[in-house]
């Protein structure tokens, strides 16, 4: 099968064929926003199924104390795919969304400043990588034989998400028509207990120190990995289709992966491609653990 099998070109941006409906798409532009709506905003593996889940907790006391079984899916559904057919106006206040869209693409509603969207970016290698190993569990990616191969698809755009630097550059140089707090993936991994506080002072949501240790204990890879509710391991399975039965949804969430996977030539070669297009975006990025 060619890429064509796989993606669906939507105004310049690649949407997941599979699970992709084109009059949904079609209708974003007029999609009737609430001031109340928070809205996640991602490239593909960079840390959304984290997100949904820290906001799952910090919003629903439920979620927390585990006496409602509703999946972190559920409680911020994709905007642009709506995999559950959910009537969203009928959705109570606060409605979370997650989803991919580029800034062009998102609702018109969304451009009032009053909407509050947490952008997650995650070092574009550890994505790339965690994508390698996401494509050759899904069904409905097109699976690569080697990094090698993969790599020059992800640097093509020619991957679900597009290319990676066009969504956060856009993303970034249209911040100001936006109501956007930029996390970075590898601060919440090293403190998130700090990144849950952030959150929740840009959401002006208060919690008790109590709820705020709770929300970070349950949003740790580790227990997401084994809550089914967090982990969407059982989506795969039912709903989408996997390639093998020893693979997970979330796999390693791990900083500087890419250094296991890449040679000097390769880490190289992204590198210059990285400074020639991101020199203006001034935004900091943590490509080993060890960082700062």
């Amino acid at each position: 099968m060619d890429e064509d099998t796989y993606l669906l070109n939507f105004k310049g941006y690649n949407f997941l064929r599979a699970l992709i409906d084109i009059d949904q798409l079609e209708s974003l532009d007029d999609f009737e926003i609430r001031d109340e709506d928070i809205f996640i905003i991602t490239y593909p593996k960079s840390g959304t199924i984290w997100t949904q889940q820290i906001l799952s907790l910090i919003y629903y006391e439920d979620h927390r104390n585990r006496t409602s079984q509703m999946d972190s899916l559920d409680r911020a559904p994709f905007l642009e795919y709506n995999i559950r057919k959910v009537d969203f106006s009928k959705r109570p206040s606060p409605r979370l969304f997650s989803s991919h869209l580029p800034y062009y693409l998102a609702p018109n509603a969304l451009k009032n400043n009053k909407n509050k969207i947490i952008y997650v970016y995650r070092n574009p290698k550890d994505v790339m990588i965690s994508y390698f190993h996401f494509s050759k569990l899904l069904v409905a990616l097109e699976d690569v034989d080697n990094i090698e191969q993969f790599m020059k698809r992800f640097l093509d755009g020619k991957v679900v998400g597009s290319l990676w630097f066009d969504h956060i550059r856009g993303w970034y140089e249209h911040r100001h028509s936006f109501n956007v707090l930029f996390m970075r993936y590898e601060d919440m991994k090293k403190d998130l207990r700090s990144s849950v506080l952030k959150i929740c002072s840009f959401l002006e949501k208060e919690l008790s120190d109590e709820a705020v240790d709770d929300v970070v204990r349950k949003a740790t890879f580790r227990n997401m990995k084994s809550d089914p509710q967090a982990n969407y391991d059982k989506f795969v399975r039912e709903e989408v289709g996997a390639r093998t039965e020893d693979g997970c949804f979330l796999r390693k969430g791990t900083i500087g992966d890419w250094k296991r996977h890449l040679t000097v030539e390769q880490s190289e070669m992204f590198d210059r491609i990285f400074q020639r297009k991101m020199k203006e975006i001034p935004l900091k990025f943590i490509w080993d653990v060890n960082e700062e």
